[in-house]
């Protein structure tokens, strides 16, 4: 009965106890432990170490200081938790490969990227780091409100004034009751310049601000792939962003070498190692016959040796598929906005930090103000002190007291207390006159200093200025080159606006490697050179393709099978100009036993067009282009061939053209596109030249009567007619004689219609390029064997040629500009002589 009494004592239902109880501890976790604030991008474990090391003068400019000293003034006076969740804390916070700015300077065995344990706090030692000094900046100047700490007896700061965008710029991740968040780290300047984006515009979008903010920079580096995640993220504060290692593939002796240089972001790297291990064990992944980890203090080095007989770009599919070396980072931008939990997007984060920063530079501005205004006034009193000197003294020496005198000066010169107090501590040495001097010199700049600070408050404008101009500093000095390469995913056509539109080199080899280059990669040089390495190739394999695109035109890859794929430029991987390129079948579903035998670009929207083929055994056909719209995966039949016959030469016309098709026997014929009618898709085609025996076509160009004929030799001959001098006849006949063929210049194996202001350039099967002027190549007869364009070695060929556009960083002496160019050689000079005079006309060979 008595407890029943006890009013401390009351009914209470216990759903509704647990309900409330667990709601209380669950925002206590959310708002005080597991969540950055967004002002800061803090949470208060970390928020207290860097005040804390602040307040013991463990800062950018002193000696480390033992990290168990900071450890135990951290839980000792702000957070009241275990000494180990402070310490991996602070470990966090001074890793290169966890912080894309560190905060913590750490000194000692902070741990690494295969997942080492730091060494314990007694051996370590830290100190702020230089950028870390800007979190804290103006501290002192009232910028931010200070809470009572967990006992009462010291003050912490609520938020710190934090000088830069820390939320986005050192990301941050937390798991709460219900909620968790997940921000990536961001490149400092990108993120700046987003501020002040907003600063000039303060209705920017977040799709506005990724102009400036391209998108995550881990400190890891690597690749992100694609931006519709990073969009996705951006726009709702919710999105998740595919991360892939960044590797090279070299060529070991003829085996492939799988180079891995960095890791996705938090991916362990010793534990990647063993996973690639345990996946060759059990067989899940094949051809790998070494792995090794060479990486030092000067970077990431993880090799996988192949064996001779695997694709090198099969096995690095293989290990993005079942390995961390493709994974993904799921972003939720769930942060601390007036003490409540809420998901932002791009444009909330940088508002609430701006408005920070707007109510920072208030504070301090007023903080600085009041102190103005508190020196003002004692100067004030100490130039009435001055000007009345005789008297004050006078009073001073006749007074029993200080206060006596005290209160003499404030009722005979009507000074405040704080006046008074400041004459009788004046020294004496402030009486000279330099030293009036500088008391009026100080009192008239702390006028100017306070209409200053007044114009500040009252002018927000001058505020934003102020951050504006603040922040271009902490960029200039912190700021650094992007580290994470964004590159295209699976979003590629949404991505597409974003890809820059440029002229670039595509080659293909005959063993079906492909790659793309900027086209400014080869320079002009003069004809007879030896040319670059334009790719490194396998000694059975050769270059047959080589053309200039842009790098938002459709590609039409045609097989000696008579089908038709088709992809964009920019999906061809750049590579270097020494790389061998990537194997073609990871880019289209060709076929076993397919060779691509031509290749065209098509333009967007290009009209009412016909594509012009032409075959081995001199069959030609014309189709609209239109029939090859819808190219599936799996490509499609673009030409019905006959039995043996291949694929040769594909032109994108208007069906309005003339036509000229060489053979490697040195004929040719040119008749009217008209001559053949359009046919179906998967029409035969009708004669286009009658052969020899023993002949065969090597290509197809459109002609132009006021242009001329470029024809190469296999032995690196080639010379320019007059397209005037190939009169048209029908198609179907044997064409009439284009080049006077012998053993030193070898059969015909390119044929190009050329402007005098282009340049061409000239592959070798063994991979050797040269790109060289073609007003610099003789103009001949048709009956005339050409010149030497390029020195050619015995066990070396010719095997295609390209027209190209005039390179304007040509040497104005027409030197060539690279290293690897030699000059020919006198005798073969003297043999271009005589070859250039022996263009006389011969009895025409004409049926």
């Amino acid at each position: 009965m008595a407890e029943q009494n006890n009013p401390q004592i009351k009914d209470r239902d216990i759903g509704v106890e647990m309900r409330e109880s667990f709601m209380d501890y669950a925002m206590s976790i959310i708002v005080s432990r597991a969540l950055p604030d967004v002002r800061d991008g803090l949470k208060p474990v970390h928020r207290r170490i860097l005040y804390a090391m602040s307040e013991l003068g463990i800062v950018s400019d002193k000696p480390h200081k033992k990290s168990a000293r900071i450890v135990g003034e951290v839980i000792g006076k702000y957070h009241p938790h275990g000494d180990s969740a402070v310490y991996e804390t602070m470990v966090r916070m001074a890793q290169d490969f966890s912080m894309r700015y560190m905060l913590v300077d750490g000194h000692g065995n902070f741990g690494s990227i295969d997942g080492d344990m730091a060494a314990a706090m007694r051996y370590t030692e830290a100190r702020l780091s230089k950028i870390a000094m800007e979190m804290l900046r103006d501290l002192n100047k009232e910028t931010v409100d200070f809470l009572p700490n967990y006992d009462g007896e010291e003050l912490e700061p609520a938020v710190l004034p934090a000088r830069f965008p820390n939320l986005l710029v050192n990301g941050v991740s937390g798991i709460a009751v219900g909620m968790a968040t997940n921000i990536p780290p961001h490149n400092l300047g990108e993120v700046i310049s987003g501020v002040q984006a907003m600063i000039h515009n303060p209705d920017i979008t977040s799709m506005e601000l990724m102009e400036y903010i391209q998108g995550p920079d881990f400190p890891t580096a690597g690749y992100i792939l694609g931006r519709e995640g990073i969009r996705q993220a951006y726009r709702t504060g919710r999105g998740s962003v595919t991360m892939r290692a960044k590797t090279t593939i070299e060529d070991n002796n003829g085996k492939g070498r799988i180079i891995i240089h960095e890791l996705p972001y938090q991916v362990n790297k010793a534990r990647l190692v063993e996973k690639i291990a345990e996946l060759v064990r059990e067989k899940r992944v094949d051809g790998i016959t070494d792995l090794r980890d060479e990486s030092d203090r000067n970077g990431m080095r993880v090799v996988i040796e192949l064996r001779r007989d695997v694709n090198p770009n099969v096995v690095l599919n293989n290990l993005f598929k079942h390995t961390a070396m493709q994974s993904t980072f799921g972003i939720n931008m769930l942060a601390i906005v007036n003490n409540e939990p809420k998901v932002l997007n791009l444009r909330d984060v940088l508002y609430y930090y701006l408005q920070h920063q707007i109510e920072v530079i208030r504070r301090r501005t007023e903080f600085d103000l009041k102190k103005a205004r508190a020196r003002a006034h004692i100067l004030e009193g100490l130039r009435i002190a001055l000007d009345h000197l005789d008297e004050v003294i006078s009073l001073i020496r006749a007074s029993r007291t200080v206060d006596i005198a005290r209160d003499g000066l404030i009722s005979t010169f009507d000074l405040s207390t704080e006046q008074a107090q400041a004459i009788l501590d004046m020294r004496m040495q402030r009486l000279t006159g330099l030293e009036r001097d500088k008391i009026e010199g100080e009192y008239q700049e702390l006028v100017a200093k306070i209409a200053e600070y007044e114009a500040i408050l009252a002018d927000e404008a001058l505020v934003l200025e102020i951050i504006e101009k603040e922040l271009q500093e902490l960029k200039e000095r912190y700021s650094d080159d992007r580290r994470t390469e964004i590159t295209i995913g699976e979003d590629s056509i949404l991505d597409e606006d974003l890809i820059p539109r440029e002229e670039v080199v595509v080659t293909v080899t005959h063993s079906g490697y492909i790659k793309r280059l900027p086209v400014n990669t080869y320079r002009s040089q003069k004809r007879g050179g030896r040319g670059v390495v334009g790719m490194d190739t396998k000694s059975e394999d050769f270059v047959e393709h080589l053309f200039i695109s842009n790098s938002h035109n459709y590609l039409l890859f045609f097989t000696d099978k008579g089908k038709v794929y088709r992809i964009k430029a920019y999906e061809i991987p750049e590579l270097g100009r020494t790389a061998r390129g990537t194997p073609i079948i990871n880019l289209i579903q060709i076929e076993q036993g397919e060779k691509i035998s031509a290749v065209i670009q098509v333009e967007e929207n290009i009209g009412d067009s016909f594509l012009f083929f032409a075959t081995r055994q001199g069959i030609v056909k014309k189709t609209p282009l239109e029939d090859y719209n819808n190219i599936r995966k799996g490509g499609l039949i673009a030409i019905n061939l006959r039995e043996e016959d291949e694929l040769i030469e594909v032109k994108l016309t208007d069906g309005k053209q003339n036509l000229i098709l060489g053979t490697a026997g040195g004929m040719s014929i040119t008749f009217p596109e008209s001559d053949v009618r359009s046919m179906g898709r998967s029409a035969t085609g009708v004669k286009g030249i009658t052969l020899d025996d023993d002949d065969h076509v090597i290509g197809m160009d459109c002609m132009d009567k006021e242009l001329e004929v470029l024809i190469v030799t296999s032995n690196g001959y080639g010379k320019r007619t007059s397209a005037g001098e190939f009169r048209y006849q029908s198609r179907g006949g044997k064409g009439i004689k284009m080049i006077n063929l012998t053993d030193k210049n070898g059969p015909v194996v390119g044929l190009k219609v050329v402007k005098p202001d282009e340049d061409l350039m000239i592959i070798t099967t063994s991979g050797t390029l040269i790109r060289t002027s073609m007003d610099g190549i003789s103009t001949m007869g048709r009956y005339a064997q050409g010149v030497k364009l390029i020195n050619i070695r015995e066990d070396d060929a010719v095997a295609t040629v390209c027209r190209a556009d005039k390179n304007d960083e040509e040497d104005e002496e027409g030197e060539p500009t690279e290293d690897a160019v030699e000059g020919i050689t006198e005798e073969s000079a003297e043999e271009d002589s005589l070859e250039s005079g022996s263009s006389a006309e011969g009895p025409e060979s004409e049926e």
